[in-house]
């Protein structure tokens, strides 16, 4: 089993827990499904690692082993979009559709895509995307020169939305979010984050939170005590 079908089964692995984890109500059984969820989202992660490996290797061996003239510099500017059937990268490089098209090039992996604009104002412009979040069939996507930009078409393998455009980012947004404690009960995190919405919530919010919870409330079959706003 090569690592795409492994990468697969573990998705699948974690679906299903995802699914087992929103129908449990124990939090015995929640506490177990949890750390089966990260210890499968970590085996996914290494996983994906070692494929980008292989697939950078892949694609550093696709690209001209020629060295272009004049020096290169790197693209760092650059806007994406989406469709329901690609990615869409816009890079901006004025005159870029007056050199030969032979000159801009493209090549991808399922992970990742480099595009080399050659002999542009006496420059070479580069620009390595890896991680990409999601991936990508290799032979539907490719590169197109518009007016002052190349436009980069990652075609999806899944037709889904894309949160962002690498993995490193989404990383990012993670870390960003508030820590989760293992041995912490589950109640007291909710509690936090429902005093937090309440206190930055303007007057509709506080009501809607208010309502919700006075309903909650009455619908308990055991006086629990719960900390007040």
């Amino acid at each position: 089993m090569d690592l795409s079908e492994q990468i697969s089964q573990l998705e699948s692995d974690l679906q299903e827990i995802k699914l087992l984890l929103e129908k449990s109500e124990r939090k015995r059984v929640q506490d177990v499904l949890t750390q089966e969820q990260k210890k499968i989202e970590r085996e996914i992660t290494l996983k994906q690692q070692q494929k980008e490996q292989l697939a950078n290797k892949e694609a550093a061996d696709s690209v001209p082993s020629s060295t272009p003239k004049g020096y290169t510099v790197k693209i760092n500017n650059y806007g994406w979009d989406q469709s329901e059937k690609f990615v869409k990268i816009y890079i901006t490089l004025k005159g870029v559709h007056k050199i030969a098209a032979e000159n801009v090039e493209a090549s991808f992996t399922e992970r990742s895509f480099v595009v080399l604009v050659k002999d542009l104002d006496g420059k070479n412009h580069q620009m390595t995307v890896k991680n990409l979040l999601c991936p990508i069939d290799i032979q539907e996507s490719c590169r197109k020169v518009k007016t002052d930009m190349v436009l980069i078409m990652c075609k999806k393998k899944t037709p889904k939305k894309w949160d962002c455009l690498t993995q490193v980012e989404k990383q990012t947004k993670e870390k960003e979010k508030p820590s989760y404690d293992e041995n912490a009960d589950p109640s007291d995190g909710l509690m936090s984050m429902l005093k937090k919405i309440y206190s930055e919530g303007d007057d509709e919010m506080k009501r809607t939170i208010n309502k919700a919870w006075s309903e909650s409330q009455e619908k308990k079959a055991k006086g629990v005590d719960i900390p007040e706003f």
